[in-house]
């Protein structure tokens, strides 16, 4: 029986030179025989904001004094459709386009979720992207093997409240491993 990554970081290994994805961790939200699609979570693009977002999309945002989750930055989640967001949170509510991940997460891409957002400011638990990660039929599997990413299971914490410049540190950390002192270099016995 195959092992699904879903509700997984991947954290790039130290000797990951695309520049993309170098120092990256994606969140893994579908796994299976098909497979993945994930979300970079830690790559925010320069001076745009949730708020920015609501705005350009003309989405009411009410006066109010807790306006910080407003202030997060959009994340640039992937390479793929990067004119696409998609909204991982922990709402319990019930959107057009939730699709559940975990018992505590979901990832929504419909309006409702912005318009949701712009009213319950208080919520820490809100990342926002743009873009996405796709990995075809044993194209995941390939490059774990080639020790191209570390896994470990999802830590909401870290998904959600940790700095965007200490997510890759803080993944590895998690799971016991010193990311600086890991090597490139690897043998199958």
């Amino acid at each position: 029986m195959k092992i699904s990554l879903k509700h997984h970081f991947l954290i790039a290994m130290p000797g990951l030179q695309n520049p993309f994805f170098k120092q990256s961790v994606i969140y893994i939200c579908k796994h299976d025989k098909n497979g993945a699609m994930g979300i970079v979570i830690n790559k925010p693009i320069e001076n745009l904001t949730i708020k920015k977002i609501l705005n350009k999309l003309n989405i009411n945002i009410p006066p109010n004094d807790y306006i910080n989750n407003l202030n997060k930055s959009v994340i640039i989640g992937g390479p793929i459709s990067e004119d696409r967001g998609f909204i991982l949170h922990s709402f319990k509510k019930k959107f057009v386009s939730s699709i559940l991940i975990s018992k505590n997460v979901f990832i929504t891409s419909s309006r409702d979720v912005l318009e949701y957002i712009a009213n319950h400011t208080k919520s820490n638990n809100i990342l926002m992207t743009l873009g996405h990660c796709i990995w075809q039929k044993n194209q995941l599997e390939n490059e774990i093997l080639d020790n191209i990413w570390l896994t470990a299971s999802a830590n909401n914490n870290i998904l959600f409240n940790t700095p965007l410049s200490e997510r890759w540190i803080e993944s590895a950390r998690n799971i016991g491993v010193d990311i600086f002192r890991l090597t490139t270099n690897f043998g199958h016995a």
